[in-house]
């Protein structure tokens, strides 16, 4: 299993739900099978330690069993690599060293093999990714004897050579289906859902088969954002998403593109869920704290005159109004429309609404992955720009409030943003993948992240 996680690196971001279009575009460079070949090479090795039954020996008067061993096996050279088309080719020159325990002295020899395996990559009824052996051969070379040879009759190293050999051509490629049959089991594990919060989650399945070319097998993955197991619907969009060919840093083991749909899906999936709103409360025992009627009835006669005694305010955000995500080349922003009541408690401590205001907030997003989430920080870009929705206390001076909400305002609603965006959305993945030096990258209509990966056992 080892192994065939190992291989899983292959498939590494591949999930599950169908749609008609991709969201996510995973591309696995050739660069990633040298690491898969690291990481894979000693499981390998393991796994082909088969057991020898005994050989008959019938070079004397009296047939004697004799008991065969594997004493180790060597994997001096394993190359994998794609096949345009098709899948993965694996290639690996092993030497097989056994112990024959003959009389009157056990006897060592090397049997150099090659093992050939074509693995086809496919789409599963369940939108899985599905891998299987449909070639694989086991070319032997001539055995070496280590020790004894000169007492070694030539009429029993032959056929003890042709019981190895004939035991090795059933059983190796047996081995290395089991082990690609095991990969299936794991990569079944991607089905479900991922959590991005409480009550949300993102489930992905590949959409289509793998287009495997020599540099790169690439996969078409819907991604489907759920909000108390309701999935979010975005209107469909005719064009289907297309990762361009050279686009991120060069050299890097995987390229992912996430599309402009991925985003409207997240922000429109916190919208919904009421992620986006908030309350800010003034505390009258903290200094240098504007957010009360003493304050505010500087600016605002009609409160100082309701109010006589300082009373906290508290915000009340709420946002109705979709979120907008932007996606240009090297510049990613969010635009918010908030509600935003003012409100003061009475003398019953019951809360009567001030006045109302429609704010537009336009923000800069920096994006980044950490492990394999997709999480952001956010800042204001220019002036936030309030107008005055609805009034209980008279004429509102604009400019002067303008300047008072945007100081109570501006700080709570990035802290509340960026809490949000530091929990980000798991990227496609595989138990106990992660990327390496990971890069984000804008471009018009989507986003990159290039890196490397690192399989922690």
């Amino acid at each position: 299993m080892a192994w065939a996680r190992g291989l899983g690196l292959l498939l590494v971001l591949l999930p599950v739900v169908g749609a008609s279009k991709p969201g996510i575009v995973v591309r696995l460079n050739k660069e990633v099978l040298s690491y898969v070949a690291e990481v894979g090479k000693v499981p390998l090795q393991q796994a082909l330690q088969v057991p020898i039954p005994h050989f008959l020996d019938r070079s004397g008067q009296v047939i004697q069993p004799t008991r065969i061993q594997i004493l180790n096996v060597h994997m001096p050279y394993l190359q994998l690599k794609f096949i345009a088309g098709f899948g993965i080719r694996l290639s690996a020159a092993t030497n097989f060293t056994f112990k024959i325990f003959r009389v009157p002295e056990p006897l060592h020899l090397m049997l150099p093999v090659t093992l050939l395996a074509d693995t086809l990559v496919a789409q599963g009824s369940i939108g899985t990714p599905v891998v299987s052996i449909s070639a694989c051969y086991s070319l032997f070379n001539k055995a070496v004897v280590f020790d004894g040879y000169n007492s070694t009759a030539p009429a029993l190293l032959a056929p003890l050579q042709k019981h190895i050999k004939a035991v090795l051509q059933n059983k190796l490629c047996l081995r290395i289906s089991n082990l690609v049959q095991g990969l299936n089991v794991h990569l079944g594990t991607l089905i479900g859902l991922s959590p991005v919060g409480p009550e949300s989650q993102v489930r992905y399945t590949m959409i289509n088969a793998p287009n495997v070319t020599k540099d790169y097998i690439s996969f078409d993955i819907n991604a489907v954002l759920f909000l108390l197991g309701k999935p979010i619907i975005l209107p469909m969009d005719a064009t289907p998403f297309v990762l361009p060919s050279h686009v991120g840093t060069s050299g890097v083991m995987a390229t992912v593109g996430l599309s402009q749909d991925l985003f409207d899906s997240a922000i429109l999936l916190l919208q919904k869920a009421g992620a986006l709103n908030m309350d800010i409360t003034g505390q009258l025992k903290l200094s240098n704290n504007p957010l009360n009627t003493s304050t505010l009835g500087q600016v605002i006669p009609e409160v100082a005159r309701q109010f006589p005694e300082p009373r906290p305010l508290a915000l009340k955000v709420r946002l109705d109004a979709i979120p907008v995500v932007t996606l240009h080349t090297n510049n990613a922003t969010l635009r918010i429309q908030p509600f935003v009541e003012v409100l003061a408690p009475d003398s019953d401590s019951a809360f009567q609404s001030l006045f109302s205001l429609d704010v537009v907030v336009n923000l800069s997003l920096q994006l980044y992955v950490s492990e394999v989430r997709l999480q952001g920080t956010t800042s204001v870009l220019g002036n936030v720009q309030v107008t005055v929705a609805s009034s209980n206390v008279g004429f509102i001076e604009m400019e002067q409030v303008q300047s008072l909400m945007g100081n109570v305002f501006q700080r709570p609603l990035l802290d509340h943003l960026n809490a949000l965006l530091s929990i980000g959305v798991a990227l496609p993945s595989v138990t106990n993948l992660r990327y390496i030096a990971p890069e984000v990258f804008v471009y018009e209509g989507y986003i990159v992240v290039s890196g490397g990966l690192l399989y922690q056992r």
